[in-house]
């Protein structure tokens, strides 16, 4: 089943841009056991692996759509992640709130790009998540290039974890995570040599925000999401950044179900956001990043067209 847009943009409130599912339909879970023990700690997360299903069942209750994914580490980690097949299938049978995103790889080489291809192609994936330090690989290494040349190509954006690390914290040697490839000046080369990629730095990139603000503001191409951190942690600059020059490329999102939306959502109604800004940032900046506008459009005339023959 190839997954297709079935959006009612006018029903949903938000669109949740990161969304983890962390555990498959068959119980196999997409972090070894420590990693998933010491990040439950770190964030001090409940209700670590709902369901797909049940993930749906959820956001269409908070009229929201939510992008999902998981992270493709088999090399850096020696463990298969959760099935990127069956996330994009789940997402297919609930298209009215859930926008699969694919993952691959970095360290399989060129079969990290055919499998890009034919995520997009057989599955309908709207985009791909990267955590380059839990893949550790280093972004902005030119061998890396094929694959973003590929996406590129496909239409599709690239997700990038930066900043602070919640994998492996508290561990002897962060489980052997290295923080500095989440660096997001190592995006800013991705961003300048494949100027049509749609590049989302996700989180607040502390330690390094006021380099993200420099790249979101510098490559028209560079977008970034709130997801990760509570928003009553949010670095000032980061406030002051979204409130002006970048109010039009940050995106909502939660890091569910490390963060649920209602605690997201009740500290973001506390913060010093502007009100003509909060709806750009919760739903309208996500639907031009995906061009959910263009794809309802191409519904409604084509259900017209039906209509009149």
């Amino acid at each position: 089943m190839r997954y297709e847009y079935g959006l009612d943009l006018a029903s949903l409130d938000a669109i949740d841009m990161h969304v983890h599912i962390e555990c498959s339909d068959h119980g196999h879970a997409s972090l070894p056991a420590a990693l998933t023990e010491a990040s439950a700690k770190y964030f001090k997360a409940e209700d670590r692996s709902p369901s797909l299903d049940t993930i749906a069942e959820r956001y269409r209750e908070w009229r929201m759509a939510a992008v999902v994914f998981t992270v493709d580490a088999t090399t850096a980690l020696g463990h298969e992640p959760n099935s990127i097949e069956e996330i994009a299938e789940g997402a297919a049978r609930n298209n009215d709130v859930l926008i699969p995103f694919g993952s691959v790889d970095p360290l399989q080489g060129s079969r990290a790009v055919d499998r890009a291809r034919m995520l997009v192609e057989d599955y309908g994936v709207k985009g791909f998540k990267f955590h380059p330090s839990l893949q550790n690989f280093d972004p902005s290494d030119r061998q890396f290039y094929p694959i973003y040349e590929a996406i590129s190509a496909l239409g599709v954006p690239a997700l990038f974890h930066t900043g602070q690390n919640g994998m492996g914290a508290g561990l002897p040697g962060g489980y052997g995570i290295k923080l500095a490839y989440s660096n997001p000046m190592l995006l800013d080369a991705v961003a300048a040599d494949f100027p049509e990629l749609q590049v989302i730095m996700a989180h607040p990139s502390v330690p390094w925000q006021d380099e993200a603000n420099s790249i979101a503001t510098h490559k028209a191409n560079v977008w970034m999401d709130l997801s990760g951190w509570s928003p009553k942690y949010f670095p000032e600059s980061l406030v002051r950044a979204s409130n002006s020059m970048l109010q039009d490329k940050v995106l909502f999102g939660t890091d569910y179900p490390l963060i649920t939306p209602q605690k997201w959502l009740g500290a973001f109604e506390q913060q010093s956001f502007k009100d003509e800004v909060r709806p750009k940032i919760l739903k309208d900046n996500a639907v031009r990043l995906l061009g959910l506008d263009t794809a309802a459009d191409a519904a409604a005339g084509a259900a017209s067209a039906g209509e009149s023959a």
